[in-house]
């Protein structure tokens, strides 16, 4: 069973699909969580902590805010990604590479960071990386930036986790296929072609993502550490 009573734990992009599933489920197994979106809306309320993760340094201030407010972190939950054409051709190449490389590279990779050294005060910590299947198998031809961005994730998640995993600071990746949020194919043929390449038959839920997300967060299995969770219904088997 999974039981993350007495944790704290940090999710960001919790306003909606993966990271919200994320929060209901760890306060649902006793965590208190730690929502952060990037700027308040109708789907947030005054527990958020808001950072623009595009710009230089906030996965930092994110992640010492929390601190700040809470006094110790036991997990995080690195969820929060852009979605961002990079087009060889027209325009849209440099946005979309510099963007999301600021998104789902330099922030979490700050918040790492500043969550390694919080854990070795500590005496340990865990970290779930929220990468793609895009980051092993690549994605489409004007989605690079995107499968890069995630590779740089899984090869982070690794690195650190071997590194690390001797103080008991424990970090894992999830790379998931299609998950049944707004980045899924909303296009009635788009969404065919979609599922028929997932022997499963269906594209996943956001709360089987945030079901391992917190079992990895729980210290069930710590020998897992470094490891990626393939969610993608068999639609890549590595």
């Amino acid at each position: 069973m999974i039981n993350l009573s007495g944790k704290t734990c940090l999710v960001t992009g919790t306003s909606r699909g993966i990271g919200k599933a994320v929060r209901h489920v760890c306060e649902a197994q006793g965590a208190v969580v730690i929502p952060h979106a990037s700027r308040p809306s109708a789907d947030t309320d005054d527990r958020y902590l808001y950072e623009d993760l595009s710009q230089s340094g906030a996965g930092a201030r994110l992640f010492n805010a929390a601190l700040e407010k809470h006094g110790r972190i036991d997990g995080v939950v690195n969820n929060a990604g852009i979605f961002m054409p990079s087009p060889l051709k027209g325009e849209g190449w440099d946005a979309g590479w510099s963007v999301t490389m600021a998104v789902n590279v330099a922030a979490p990779a700050d918040i790492c960071r500043a969550a390694i050294a919080h854990f070795r005060e500590a005496g340990g910590g865990s970290i779930v990386n929220i990468a793609s299947r895009a980051g092993h198998r690549g994605d489409g031809m004007d989605n690079a930036a995107y499968a890069a961005s995630k590779g740089a994730l899984l090869a982070m998640t690794k690195t650190w986790a071997r590194a690390l995993s001797g103080e008991d600071i424990l970090i894992y990746a999830i790379a998931p296929g299609w998950v049944e949020t707004r980045m899924a194919p909303q296009d009635i043929e788009d969404r065919k072609k979609a599922v028929a390449d997932i022997p499963l038959g269906r594209v996943a839920q956001p709360e089987e993502v945030a079901n391992m997300a917190a079992f990895l967060l729980s210290g069930a299995c710590p020998s897992a550490v470094g490891a990626t969770m393939d969610i993608n219904g068999a639609s890549y088997v590595r």
